[in-house]
């Protein structure tokens, strides 16, 4: 199967995510959100994985800037809207293929678990 490095291409944790493969000899292929975008079916399928508030990145600037309506009564639905507006919603890396659910966030324990 082939793996997906999900994410944006300055962000410090893709980063470490890639320099993580890249020194391992991982072969992946990066798919650049403010590049390509992302589209709700893509989130949707992560969610049913992970959870979507795993994949809503509450700590960013984007979070902090959206409107206070934007942040009120968060659920799965509007959260997904959100993140295909503003791919910078969704918590970097999401790594696919690696495992049987996405990995979401940089850790080297998760990576090491993934790919031994």
């Amino acid at each position: 199967m082939t793996m997906t490095l999900y994410g944006i291409r300055n962000c410090d944790t893709m980063k470490k995510a890639r320099a993580w493969l890249e020194a391992r000899g991982v072969a992946y292929v990066f798919h650049d959100y403010k590049v390509a975008g992302i589209d709700a079916a893509t989130l949707s399928a992560w969610a049913a994985s992970v959870g979507w508030e795993k994949l809503l990145n509450r700590a960013g600037t984007t979070f902090r800037g959206l409107s206070d309506a934007d942040k009120a009564d968060l659920n799965e639905a509007k959260a997904i809207a959100l993140m295909v507006a503003n791919p910078s919603l969704i918590k970097r890396p999401v790594l696919t293929g690696a495992a049987e659910v996405p990995l979401v966030g940089f850790s080297v324990a998760a990576y090491e678990a993934a790919l031994p």
